[in-house]
């Protein structure tokens, strides 16, 4: 994710609106609403002008926003941030990461005589959109807009400005509250239910493009439960309701005049709308909101597993019926996963009750459950199926994990790699991929790590290829090879055909 520039290529852009430098990484599951919403955004729906029907076919309504836009623009604020940030030299590319860079710093160009202390930071500002939920003035935007602000605040429709004090932020999901202190009640809007939206349903998007203040643009709804690589909960609502750069934190109404979604992201060649806008549902957003307002952070259960989506071609190599599940690819060492006795390679079917289809089902069924609770999973391991129950941890602190050596003579494989054991016969290094072999056009390549094969933990080049030989010796058409690249662990099936060239 970056923040909106120009750029020759379609990517995606959060919408705060920085002048200066960035102020704010961005980031990117339901619960009882906060009090006090404005009970008025129950009541009616925008008027309606009919379309002429061809032919006695389907008739289509054409929305009429008007009387919406006036009962929901009061509560639809604005977002103003300023912290400070490095001051960077203009130093020249040819010096850069020289001996000289340093020098260049502290005396080129605009550094006469060095830096001074109060040189080496200035102020920047950013802005963004919100929303009041309660009349109290608690306020709901991106936790993006805000990030590590040094001050926030917060300017209503007509133009008084309030400081606000951030409550919290969650930059998994990145929603934030805000609050706010008002000597009178504040206009509010009331959340809807976005698992109810269909999609071709109309949307009204509200908030501050390109800082020139309430805007108010209509669309419909695009798609529902998009994932864009924004984090493990990922479960979008696309719109294409005109958002851009500074509609970050603003809502996504429905025809009601409830809140189904926070405008969150664009996918854009430029950084400016061409109608496809994310926004995070209501389903989630609020649920996190009010874990926000309990106690000014978000507590999901862990479990202490990384996950990858099944394809047919794992799921026959693992022994799944069919590719529906989350395929565990790795559990982490003290974790409640280890602890239940999970592996690399289950697939997990069921929490509790509850099918998954997909990592994200996991994901979100474990998060939804607290720190300290027991989950009953459903698993198939080595094609049985099986129970086993977890009881959940809360999420630590990451720590980079150290590198690997592995100082042994090479040895190649029938399928095409150069092994040698990986440091204290943890894994096989892949020393080599040979050109055209099914490790090489499954995106095997030198420095991967092979960590299980075929269900059986490996630490030498024979394990792998003793592993190999009894799948085939089984008549298995595939076999899954857990390989750990950098930080990351992934499965692989890989075709037992005929042999590979050494």
């Amino acid at each position: 994710m970056a923040y909106a520039q120009n750029t020759p290529r379609i990517r995606l852009f959060t919408l705060a609106l920085l002048a200066g430098t960035v102020l704010a990484s961005p980031g990117f599951a339901q619960g009882s609403s906060p009090q006090g919403s404005n009970q008025r955004g129950n009541q009616g729906s925008a008027q309606g002008a009919k379309s002429p029907a061809p032919r006695g076919d389907i008739q289509v309504t054409a929305p009429n926003f008007v009387e919406l836009v006036e009962r929901v623009a009061p509560a639809v604020v604005r977002v103003t941030v300023v912290g400070r940030t490095e001051a960077q030299a203009a130093i020249p590319p040819d010096m850069r990461g020289s001996p000289l860079e340093e020098f260049f710093r502290r005396f080129g160009p605009g550094m006469p005589g060095g830096e001074r202390p109060d040189e080496r930071s200035r102020p920047t500002r950013g802005q963004g959109s919100g929303f009041i939920i309660d009349a109290s003035g608690v306020i709901v935007t991106n936790n993006h807009v805000v990030g590590d602000a040094d001050r926030v605040t917060v300017e209503l429709p007509g133009g008084r400005e309030l400081r606000a004090k951030v409550i919290g932020g969650d930059p998994q999901t990145d929603i934030a509250v805000l609050k706010v202190e008002s000597s009178e009640p504040l206009p509010t809007v009331p959340w809807g239910n976005s698992n109810q939206l269909r999609v071709g349903e109309p949307v009204l998007a509200m908030g501050n493009p390109y800082g020139l203040g309430g805007s108010a643009t209509a669309g419909i709804v695009s798609a529902r439960g998009r994932q864009i690589g924004a984090g493990p909960y990922d479960d979008f609502i696309q719109t294409d309701a005109p958002i851009n750069p500074g509609n970050s934190g603003g809502p996504l109404f429905n025809i009601r005049g409830e809140v189904i979604g926070v405008n969150t992201a664009i996918f854009s060649p430029t950084g400016g709308n061409i109608g496809i806008g994310f926004a995070v549902p209501s389903a989630i957003a609020r649920s996190i909101v009010q874990d926000l307002l309990d106690d000014g952070e978000v507590k999901r259960g862990w479990l202490g597993v990384s996950l990858q989506p099944l394809n047919d071609e794992l799921a026959r190599a693992l022994g799944v019926p069919d590719a529906q599940g989350a395929l565990i690819a790795g559990v982490e060492p003290r974790s409640p996963a280890a602890s239940g006795g999970l592996r690399a390679g289950d697939v997990v079917t069921k929490v509790g009750d509850k099918k998954v289809e997909d990592p994200r089902d996991l994901a979100t069924a474990v998060a939804e459950v607290s720190p300290g609770s027991s989950v009953s999973l459903t698993l198939v391991r080595e094609g049985d199926s099986q129970q086993t129950k977890i009881t959940l941890g809360s999420q630590p602190n990451r720590q980079a994990r150290a590198g690997r050596s592995a100082p042994s003579e090479p040895d190649t494989d029938s399928l095409g790699l150069a092994l040698q054991p990986g440091r204290d016969g943890d894994g096989a290094v892949v020393v080599q991929v040979a050109p055209g072999s099914v490790a090489e056009d499954r995106g095997m390549r030198a420095g991967d790590v092979i960590l299980r094969v075929g269900g059986r933990d490996v630490s030498t080049a024979r394990d792998v290829a003793a592993a190999v030989e009894a799948a085939r010796k089984a008549g298995r058409p595939s076999i899954a090879i857990q390989v750990e690249r950098g930080d990351a662990r992934t499965f692989l099936a890989l075709p037992l055909g005929e042999r590979q060239p050494g």
